[in-house]
């Protein structure tokens, strides 16, 4: 089958969140049905929410039918031999119309003795920001269990955490233990480990539909959380035609991709490329394959293709695994 793969786009799996809005319609172009979506996940592999394809002659399979058949063409060999048969990453839009929930995610020893879980080290792109947008990154000052337990039963825990000011363009990486939320009035590109454990830590006493509120996770956090002060906010370069690094991980690499008119590019077979078009419009040419892609779309080129063409004017943020 790897003779037939090509540039794969996905359906969007569409998740209600309390904190959810609508802007995943308005700004990325999701077909929401719902006033309080919150999450569009782009590629997923998560047990439940499996990714299917959108387009071309594998429309219908999902993507963990074609890592069975083909998994060094679809993942890559150096990803193959590493992770087996697993998409090692799973890629999400965001809209916070409300504050999410103050959070933890644990780090891949704890999920795996707990969860048999990948742990979940993730990076966020704001994508679009309303004026004074803020984050909730890590603690103000180097803290220990004692004092964020002291403060998390007062009531008082945003006190001692680090909020920053957000604008599109920013990009935050957020290691495991790290203690964050996302903030009212952003959307957010975020890619991570595929992992869906988050322990949350305070909800600002929200209710649902139903009166009931959501549940903590106060215990199992404790020993996850990293109770340091970090620097999560990555600087980087805009070369045109040039991919910018931004974050290189153990877990991803990203970099930041200003097209202009027609970029070739050249892969080496070892890991697959995944595409997110943050702004702008862009095509992929390959073998005789020709598709256009818009801002808020996400495509995978499977790792057997090495060589294809990026055509356009456009912002665009490339991943794969180093």
């Amino acid at each position: 089958m790897s003779q037939n793969l090509y540039p794969l786009q996905f359906e969007p799996i569409l998740k209600e969140r309390i904190w959810g809005g609508e802007k995943l319609k308005t700004i990325l172009n999701k077909p929401i049905v719902s006033k309080i979506t919150g999450e569009s996940w782009e590629l997923s592999t998560v047990e439940g929410d499996v990714s299917v394809v959108a387009n071309g002659v594998l429309k219908g399979k999902s993507l963990m039918e074609l890592i069975d058949e083909t998994p060094d063409a679809v993942l890559g060999t150096k990803v193959y031999e590493r992770f087996g048969k697993q998409f090692p990453l799973l890629f999400k839009y965001l809209d916070a119309r409300e504050d999410l929930s103050i959070q933890v995610h644990p780090n891949d020893k704890l999920a795996k003795e707990r969860h048999n879980s990948f742990g979940k080290t993730e990076m966020w792109y704001v994508t679009q920001a309303d004026a004074d947008a803020r984050i909730i990154v890590g603690f103000k000052e180097d803290s220990n269990k004692e004092e964020y337990l002291k403060h998390l039963q007062d009531n008082t825990l945003v006190s001692i955490l680090d909020t920053v000011k957000a604008k599109p363009g920013d990009v935050f990486f957020l290691e495991t233990g790290t203690v964050h939320a996302i903030g009212a009035g952003l959307v957010i590109a975020e890619i991570q480990q595929t992992s869906d454990i988050t322990y949350r830590l305070y909800d600002f006493d929200r209710v649902d539909a139903q009166g009931n509120k959501r549940e903590l996770h106060v215990d199992l956090a404790l020993d996850a959380i990293n109770y340091n002060k970090v620097d999560t906010q990555k600087k980087y370069e805009s070369k045109v035609n040039t991919s910018n690094t931004v974050v290189d991980c153990p877990y991803f690499t990203t970099n930041f991709l200003p097209l202009e008119n027609k970029l070739e590019v050249a892969k080496t077979g070892e890991t697959f490329t995944v595409y997110m078009c943050i702004e702008g419009n862009f095509e992929i040419e390959y073998d005789g394959f020709k598709n256009s892609y818009k801002k808020g779309d996400t495509v995978l080129v499977p790792a057997a293709i090495n060589a294809f063409s990026l055509t356009g004017n456009a912002s665009i943020l490339e991943i794969y695994i180093s």
